[in-house]
């Protein structure tokens, strides 16, 4: 072969493409889009006119806007004019009088615990952080049982929290659809019958999706079997003073679970009673039985800490922490956490007075008698179908539905929409 012609074909090698090599990630599957992110997603690409959003987890004024809390507003103003303020890194658990406070809140200002040094908060990316940390903490820790269980219906986010750092999740019966109300027994039945030491989940107030508590003796209840079978505890509190308007009324369980002595987790979020969703303000609280103990508790958590996050978000924390230890915001929160409790109370009696109006084929008590944000409809995937495509209202297929959603504007509509499919006999 000729130089020139060998010399082509090295340009001519030089300029093809590299044989293509298969990707380390060929057999990565595709995972499914989230439930409630996509849903808003198709309300946003919707041009209906009378298109309706009950499915998002965030409350909306009575024109259907984001609410920005006014005692938010005032806090953020303080921050703004603070000259002192600087953007340097927060401890790794978290400032400390904004978990001091947080834990506070939750437990009371004159818990024992908390005057026997038995408590502890840590600053967590929202609720959902604080449940993962407090997950990642047990995954190495916590010895007496592998299984946690969580309420089936539950928030979707409990089961893979708990399964992505190694836990078997199994689910105890809440929901009873035939009396769409709390299956206590059933709830106790699963609880006596788990092998001992198990990890449950328990909602504090406002039970999401079903929006279904149970009664302070049903607390009881569950208190005695949760000591009778060595299981711990794990609170997760996402509404307190958003579910009934009451801060105190909300934490009654978690605060006579620790009365009664009990070691636990507390997640709490700080998104919706303060209206903080994009801010990522939460906390976990912990109880144990001893000042040491819980040291050494908040030594490992600090470390997992260290490692997942480094240390948390300032902002959000920032606001909530100058409201919490301002004697006068506080009593302005528990004004604003009024208005948007009563707002939702409004909302469901306007929505069961219209289906009994409508004589809507069953029974709608359930709406009025459920608690928070949510409401467990009782309507199934069928009708919820319909309700998307005819009736462009879009809601999760469990038939959960956001009150907040509706508004003086769209409550005829949307009970008129329910009231036939109801009627269909999907």
């Amino acid at each position: 072969m000729s130089f020139p012609s060998h010399r082509l074909q090295q340009v001519s090698s030089h300029l093809q493409p590299p044989t293509a090599m298969a990707s380390v990630f060929q057999s990565v599957a595709q995972a499914p889009p989230d439930v409630i992110f996509n849903l808003t997603a198709q309300y946003k690409a919707d041009t209906h006119p009378q298109k309706v959003n009950v499915g998002v987890g965030a409350f909306r004024t009575d024109n259907l806007q984001p609410y920005v809390l006014p005692v938010v507003k005032k806090a953020d103003a303080l921050l703004f004019h603070n000259e002192a303020l600087d953007h340097e890194y927060l401890p790794i658990t978290g400032q400390p009088s904004y978990t001091r406070a947080a834990s506070r809140l939750i437990l009371g200002d004159t818990n024992r615990a908390i005057q026997e040094n038995r408590v502890v908060g840590v600053q967590t990316i929202s609720g959902t952080g604080a449940i993962h940390t407090g997950a990642a903490f047990l995954s190495q820790f916590y010895t007496k049982n592998r299984t946690v269980y969580i309420s089936n219906p539950t928030w979707a986010n409990h089961r893979s929290i708990f399964a992505i750092v190694g836990f078997e999740v199994k689910e105890y019966p809440y929901w009873n659809p035939a009396t769409r109300a709390l299956d206590y027994e059933g709830l106790i039945r699963s609880m006596e019958e788990a092998e001992e030491g198990g990890i449950f989940i328990l909602h504090a107030c406002a039970h999401n999706p079903t929006g279904v508590d149970p009664t302070q003796e049903q607390w009881k209840g569950i208190a005695r079997v949760m000591r009778a079978k060595g299981h711990f505890t794990f609170f997760d509190c996402a509404y307190q003073g958003f579910a009934s308007g009451d801060l105190d009324k909300d934490a009654w369980a978690v605060r006579y679970f620790v009365e009664e002595g009990f070691e636990l987790f507390v997640a709490q979020s700080f998104a919706k009673n303060f209206g903080l969703y994009g801010e990522r303000a939460g906390n976990l609280t912990v109880v144990t039985h001893s000042p040491v103990e819980t040291q050494k508790v908040f030594s490992q958590i600090e470390k997992i800490q260290r490692a997942e996050i480094s240390n948390p978000p300032a902002y959000g924390a920032r606001i909530v922490d100058i409201i919490l230890n301002d004697p006068i915001l506080f009593a302005e929160w528990k004004e604003n956490l009024a208005y948007m409790s009563g707002r939702i109370v409004e909302m469901r009696k306007a929505l069961f007075e219209r289906l009994q109006q409508l004589k809507t084929p069953g029974t709608w008590n359930h709406i009025v008698d459920q608690i928070g944000m949510f409401s467990y409809t009782g309507l199934n995937a069928a009708q919820v179908k319909v309700l998307k495509e005819k009736f462009h209202i879009y809601l999760t297929d469990n038939g959960r539905i956001s009150m907040t959603g509706l508004s003086t504007q769209n409550i005829d509509y949307f009970a008129n929409a329910v009231d036939e499919v109801v009627r269909a006999g999907l």
